[in-house]
């Protein structure tokens, strides 16, 4: 890896400092890096500036459409919570559906300042703080034990330590506080994935990432475990979104601020690979109106800090009744 100049290190973010110092190799070793955190906010600062923030708000659709399903399996949680912080908040895609009824406070969590600030507090119905912060070390700027609900909206799929973001959490919890997640699974833009890997095998003779490397919904309920959450659920959904063509899905991805951030990515793609990719497409995926599908799959969690006030499973071997005599 090219070591980093000291001009590039010096523009870093503060709570970005020491990870990226530690990639250079100037201190102990950070978990292995896969993003570019600092790129990313870039983009994210970048999708949100004041002259593209109308821009912005139109390709909400997609986390608009999983903040309002994660919601739903909020409102299942029978209680009310005196502040919910939103981790990776973005412009408060969940925090706008918040009612009082669920919460009197949200504490939105950002890297992004521009995106963080985009909407004003009138769009909120509850009281709203704004944090700029980073996920990966969220317990430098969130006390242990102070939270009572954690909620992550599409923000964990560009952690570089998924298994340390997911015990930070916990411990920012407190004993009974729940985790509420949602994140992109391994088979978003699959499409997008397999068509410019296709062209670049045929015009280039190798491939490059493009797509992000995203988790799997069994390895979800490992890290959850293993982050010491109990009482876990996972389930898993898809979202399909039309475009006229693979222009346009890049053109919204870039807007929505998820282009690609992989540590060691191309600067850019030839442009006659981006219109072998585009035929490609439309020829494996393309429907009979002309235009291509873009899957999202969705990634749902639900975990709890433990606590002795939780139902505890029974002992092994104590029931008085066998399965057999039920059935």
């Amino acid at each position: 890896m090219v070591p980093l100049r000291k001009h590039v290190l010096s523009r870093v973010p503060r709570f970005y400092t020491r990870s990226l110092a530690s990639v250079a190799g100037t201190v102990a070793p950070a978990p292995y890096q896969i993003f570019d955190r600092y790129a990313k906010v870039i983009q994210k600062d970048r999708s949100a500036a004041p002259n593209r923030v109308e821009n912005s708000r139109t390709v909400d659709y997609v986390r608009d459409e999983i903040a309002d399903r994660l919601v739903e399996r909020m409102l299942d949680i029978k209680r009310k919570f005196r502040t919910v912080l939103d981790l990776g908040s973005g412009p408060g895609h969940f925090a706008k559906l918040l009612e009082t009824e669920t919460t009197q406070k949200v504490v939105m969590f950002d890297s992004s300042k521009n995106l963080l600030h985009r909407d004003p507090d009138e769009e909120f119905e509850v009281e709203v703080e704004r944090v700029v912060g980073d996920e990966e070390n969220l317990l430098a700027t969130i006390p242990r034990n102070s939270q009572e609900a954690v909620v992550s909206c599409l923000s964990l799929h560009w952690v570089n330590d998924l298994p340390g973001a997911l015990t930070q959490i916990k411990e920012a919890l407190v004993p009974d506080g729940v985790f509420l997640g949602a994140m992109f699974g391994g088979d978003t833009l699959f499409e997008l994935r397999t068509s410019l890997q296709l062209a670049e095998i045929e015009r280039e003779g190798g491939i490059s990432p493009h797509v992000s490397p995203m988790t799997d919904t069994r390895d979800v309920s490992n890290l959850l475990g293993r982050a010491g959450l109990t009482l876990l659920t996972v389930d898993t959904d898809e979202i399909t979104v039309n475009y006229p063509s693979m222009w346009e899905l890049m053109e919204d991805l870039q807007a929505m601020g998820e282009s690609n951030a992989i540590i060691g990515r191309r600067g850019y793609i030839r442009r006659d690979t981006l219109a072998a990719g585009s035929a490609i497409y439309k020829e494996m995926h393309g429907k009979e109106d002309g235009t291509i599908p873009a899957t999202f799959q969705i990634i749902y969690m639900i975990g709890w800090k433990p606590s002795p006030s939780q139902p505890k499973p029974l002992e092994r071997g104590s029931a008085t009744k066998s399965l057999k005599e039920a059935l």
